[in-house]
């Protein structure tokens, strides 16, 4: 299995910023794709952005401009740099991998246990 564990979240006033991490462990032979996605209080999970195994991002327009996605493939992790942060960014962040564990075995998503970023004065 893959275990995907984000830090870096919490409590930044509007205009300020934040760098999530997000690093993968476990039984992994390869990941594809790598991306954050984000959930508010009484919405559905969104994307926010992802990441290719060949570093091509992709971003929801609503952070375009604003935030950065990398990724190191050595280490298995991926970076969110959130800057110029709103109030409407407020959200649990989830971090999600696109992997599988053998090279015969099946691709699966799999996500993080999520982590608090909330932006207020």
């Amino acid at each position: 299995q893959v275990q995907l564990v984000e830090s870096g979240g919490g409590l930044v006033q509007p205009g300020g910023s934040l760098r999530l991490s997000c690093a993968a462990s476990g039984s992994i032979f390869s990941i594809n794709e790598m991306g954050w996605y984000r959930q508010a209080p009484g919405k559905q999970r969104e994307l926010v952005a992802t990441i290719t195994s060949g570093r091509s991002p992709n971003y929801a327009d609503s952070v375009k401009g604003r935030f950065t996605i990398s990724r190191d493939n050595a280490k298995n992790t991926v970076y969110l740099q959130m800057n110029s942060l709103k109030p409407e960014d407020t959200a649990v962040y989830y971090c999600n991998a696109f992997a599988r564990v053998s090279g015969l075995g099946s691709w699966k998503y799999y996500w993080g246990q999520g982590t608090q970023v909330t932006v207020s004065s």
